[in-house]
């Protein structure tokens, strides 16, 4: 396994991002390229010279795609001794976007895509064979790519007894050794089920299935039959191809939301939500600047910024920050931003790192000093709660300019006027002095 900040070739590695049975995958950075690239690595023990035979006959197999909803390899090969897959890096898989809430638009325009990247390898008789959220990354713009193609298939082959993609999503028929491109389509209806309803359907797929109260609220009954052919637990009454699938959905995209219309908040709720709204658009323009708060909460969808360690408007926690980061490295425990030439993460308490550069980086940002008289730099940014430079604890209590008002425990700066919540020490605000 690698470690945070380990140079492997011409990349550093950042942080591990998943860990399944096939494979490791970590998130790095190509010192060259100067891009963030997603370095998978295999188990050693399940690499062998027929493995690695399979592996590059499905790579040229899979070099053909050419599609913009599907991620091509881009690299394959042993690095220092090890076997590697290299791809580029999305901000998130769909997988993660799945644990907040997914408005029933940006669904069907996942889906759009998620459709048409199977329909086209289907079209090149390519055969995914493990369709999933966790294999569609999501890149800027919202745009949707299918990844892992050609892996998934020696994956089957490599793990003995495991030739039936992931669990949850497998076709019937796929479990028991048959693959052809109706099991692909029975994934990717699951997925598309899953995006719409929240909820991940079990053996024997009887209709109505768990959450179809939820789906039958949003899209319109002609979607449903649709999305119901897709997920036949026989393949024989399922659509034979994701061709045909698409042919299917594009029939009846146009009026897909249509049962949405029919619910709208009305009183108390309406008049709740609009002024959620004109609230958190008011503190944007006050402290969104300043705080960078440029990030949604996964359970409200308020406003957040990187450095927050809890949701100020429902107080939900944030140990970890599961978004983007415009810093041009990651701490591996917290995830959120660092810069290279920093020793410790100032936003959680953990061992130090190599600096990942002997240079030292000046930034607009610093703006306050370390106390410690030992300290070589002692440079210190808003809202760090330790030093960069010898991970003393900042006893300085940052405040929010403009707000006047403080966390009755905390002392930092708050937005009284707007917040439920202290971002800084997760307690409700109950007196502001």
């Amino acid at each position: 396994m690698f470690r945070a900040r380990q140079r492997f070739g011409k990349y550093i590695i950042e942080r591990k991002i998943a860990e399944g049975g096939f494979a490791i995958v970590y998130q790095a950075r190509d010192t060259i390229e100067g891009i963030r690239v997603a370095i998978k690595m295999p188990y050693e023990h399940l690499i062998s010279s027929n493995m690695l035979d399979e592996f590059r006959q499905e790579v040229r197999l899979v070099a053909r795609l050419d599609h913009p909803n599907i991620l091509p390899l881009k690299y394959a090969d042993y690095i220092d001794g090890k076997f590697v897959i290299i791809t580029a890096l999305g901000d998130m898989s769909l997988d993660d976007r799945l644990s907040r809430r997914l408005s029933p638009s940006i669904a069907l325009d996942y889906a759009d895509q998620m459709i048409a990247a199977v329909a086209y390898a289907h079209s090149e008789r390519v055969v995914h064979c493990d369709i999933k959220p966790d294999n569609f990354l999501i890149f800027p713009g919202h745009q949707i790519r299918l990844t892992d193609f050609g892996i998934a298939r020696v994956a089957q082959h490599t793990l003995k007894g495991s030739g039936a993609g992931t669990l949850g999503y497998v076709a019937p028929e796929q479990a028991m050794g048959q693959v052809s491109p109706r099991s692909d389509v029975f994934s990717l209806g699951i997925t598309i089920y899953r995006m719409l309803t929240g909820r991940l359907p079990s053996f024997p797929y009887e209709w109505p299935l768990e959450g179809y109260d939820r789906l039958r609220a949003k899209v319109h009954p002609d979607f449903i039959s649709v999305l119901q052919r897709a997920m036949e637990s026989d393949a024989r009454r399922r659509f034979r191809d994701a061709v045909q699938f698409e042919h299917a959905y594009d029939s009846v995209r146009s009026r897909a939301l249509k049962a949405t219309s029919a619910k709208t908040p009305t009183g108390k709720t309406s008049r709740a939500l609009d002024w959620r709204a004109v609230q958190r658009k008011e503190f944007l323009k006050l402290y969104g600047a300043e705080l960078e708060a440029k990030y949604e909460c996964d359970k409200c969808s308020g406003p957040v910024s990187e450095s927050m360690h809890a949701c100020p408007w429902c107080g939900k926690k944030r140990k970890k920050h599961n978004d983007d980061t415009k810093y041009p490295q990651c701490c591996p425990r917290c995830h959120r931003g660092m810069k290279l030439d920093w020793v410790y993460c100032p936003w959680c308490y953990g061992p130090g790192f190599e600096p990942s550069s002997e240079r030292q980086y000046s930034d607009k940002r610093y703006t306050a000093k370390c106390t410690n008289a030992k300290c070589e730099r002692k440079l210190l940014m808003p809202f760090m709660r330790y030093c960069p430079w010898c991970q003393t604890k900042v006893r300085r209590r940052w405040q929010l300019h403009g707000s006047g008002q403080t966390c009755q425990r905390c002392g930092w700066g708050v937005a009284g006027d707007h917040w439920s919540y202290c971002p800084w020490c997760t307690k409700a605000l109950k007196t502001i002095r």
